[in-house]
């Protein structure tokens, strides 16, 4: 079994690694922003800012290493990237109704551009586990062990 690399991915492959890199990177200046507005004390409550800054750093991590995951053209990356993208359209209509149009335009742009680059059958047939079925190893399924008797097949059984 050999590692697939990021020189013989398609085209679109890269859109939908742009787009994902391009979301991690709005998340760090949303980030930076609310540092900002943390530390000049324009905030509510100090601990909700913190909290609300931390949760917004892990997904800014966790999408560029999704972005990572599709440049390196590894199959576990398509599902979290989708999501991301799904939750972006989402997002950018939101501040697109709220008339956020700096934030919602771009959020949706990239969420499009994701999402095409990800379902062309290019980067689909690039993406997929062959086998469909395949342990995370690279060989076939173990079978499932029988688990513990239910307490019917005891009931049953007593009869």
């Amino acid at each position: 079994m050999g590692m697939r690399s990021a020189t013989d991915s398609p085209n679109l492959l890269w859109l939908a690694a742009a787009a994902q890199g391009l979301e991690a990177a709005g998340l760090l200046v949303v980030v930076a922003l609310n540092l900002s507005d943390l530390a000049s004390g324009q905030t509510y409550q100090k601990s909700n800012a913190i909290a609300v800054i931390g949760i917004e750093l892990i997904v800014a991590i966790g999408v560029a290493a999704t972005a990572a995951g599709i440049v390196r053209v590894r199959p576990w990356s398509r599902a979290p990237a989708v999501m991301t993208q799904v939750f972006a359209v989402i997002i950018g209509i939101v501040l697109i109704q709220a008339h956020r149009f700096g934030w919602g335009l771009p959020a949706l742009v990239f969420a499009v551009a994701g999402l095409a680059g990800l379902f062309a059958p290019t980067s689909l047939k690039a993406l997929h586990r062959p086998g469909g079925t395949a342990s995370p190893h690279g060989g076939p399924q173990p079978p499932i062990p029988p688990g513990p008797p239910s307490l019917m097949s005891v009931v049953n059984d007593r009869r």
